[in-house]
């Protein structure tokens, strides 16, 4: 058996060596901060907004959104019930309630049907998901939005590159957020990266994230308890180096897809990752959503692939449905309400989409699954 293939991973050359090398060994003392702060304002320029700040972790950007928006208990924010529990998790860290609402069938990213129907008067934040690099219809939901003046928050984490009616993801919502896993089309390793056009709200953000000290303090004399939210200078550097390498690293992404598109074109009953005109897909996960007539659920198509030495995960489950969410009378609503959700998760598997892919390998997936499918 030839060896195995890898569901993801980082593309990482000479360029992020040298900048890491440099980073732990001269980004000390007069250099304390360079490489985060270059970081910041070279990711700030390719995406096109005016502030970009450098975190730990995707999540501790959404956590930072919120309570930068000063949403907290008795409020609700609505998510896709289709994504990670990272995109969920920080609205409980801030108090505020979880409302699921169901994706749209095409683009599997939050519909906007379903959000305006979720609306409370408590409802304070949207909070779509740029699914597998994918983008939901932003001008719909901006139009609610605004109807009923509530703010963006952007969870782009898996969708560096990608765009929408020219404009790229990050730079859609009122506030962004990014992730630098080692997963990610961009890395740092672990890492974070929060992005707005809000000077407000990006000054508030500067002072969370630093147990509540005003940017420039030197008295450390702290106004307020709060949180702990930088990147290291070593994996900024990396970052820079990744950033630096922008449109290699998302051509690539959108390469792999390509050759998965032309090995499965013919196959009935497999529907991959949509792009619809008005938008650019970076493909973060190639994703295939597999007819139920296939008989092959997510969760036993795994195994199949395991037993055959390639790497696979699951489409993510409806949040609403995890055992963390048991008892929370948000999720027993949505479980019900949630029809496109519950109906595509079950069937929906991601394939490889490591970055260091060949496209060998990719033809060996394909033609695997058609074998364990019966179809060649």
């Amino acid at each position: 058996m030839s060896d195995r293939i890898p569901i993801a991973g980082p593309s990482i050359t000479q360029r992020e060596i040298d900048c890491a090398t440099d980073a732990a060994a001269n980004g000390w003392y007069e250099r304390a901060g360079e490489y985060p702060r270059r970081f910041e304002k070279s990711f700030a320029e390719y995406i096109g907004v005016k502030h970009a700040v450098s975190l730990p972790s995707c999540t501790s950007g959404l956590h930072l959104a919120l309570a930068g928006l000063s949403i907290g208990p008795g409020d609700e924010v609505i998510v896709p019930d289709l994504t990670w529990i990272a995109s969920a998790a920080p609205i409980t860290y801030v108090g505020a309630t979880v409302v699921f609402a169901d994706i749209d069938e095409c683009t599997w990213c939050l519909d906007a049907e379903s959000v305006r129907a979720c609306i409370t008067e408590n409802t304070k934040a949207i909070l779509p998901v740029d699914l597998y690099g994918g983008v939901p219809d932003y001008t719909a939901l901006r139009a609610i939005a605004d109807e009923h003046g509530l703010k963006i928050i952007e969870d782009a984490a898996e969708a560096i590159g990608s765009e929408f009616d020219g404009r790229k993801a990050g730079s859609l919502g009122d506030v962004a957020t990014f992730s630098f896993h080692g997963s990610k089309t961009f890395t740092t390793g672990e890492g974070g990266m929060l992005v707005t056009d809000d000077d407000e709200l990006h000054a508030r953000v500067m002072q969370l994230r630093d147990h509540g000290r005003e940017p420039g303090d030197i008295q450390f004399k702290n106004t307020e308890v709060a949180f702990k939210y930088k990147m290291p200078p070593v994996a900024a550097a990396i970052g820079l180096a990744q950033v630096e390498r922008a449109e290699e690293l998302v051509a690539r992404k959108r390469e792999t897809f390509e050759w998965y598109r032309e090995a499965l074109a013919d196959v009935e009953g497999i529907t991959l990752n949509h792009e619809p005109a008005n938008t650019k897909n970076t493909f973060w996960m190639v994703t295939a959503v597999l007819d139920p007539m296939l008989e092959w659920p997510k969760e036993k198509l795994m195994v199949a692939f395991d037993a055959e030495g390639i790497d696979s995960r699951p489409m993510f489950h409806p949040i609403s449905s995890l055992p963390a969410y048991d008892g929370q009378a948000e999720a027993a609503v949505a479980r019900k309400r949630n029809a496109v959700s519950y109906r595509l998760s079950p069937w929906g598997i991601n394939l490889p989409s490591a970055m260091n892919l060949t496209y060998e390998q990719v033809q060996r997936v394909a033609e695997t699954l058609r074998r364990i499918l019966g179809l060649s």
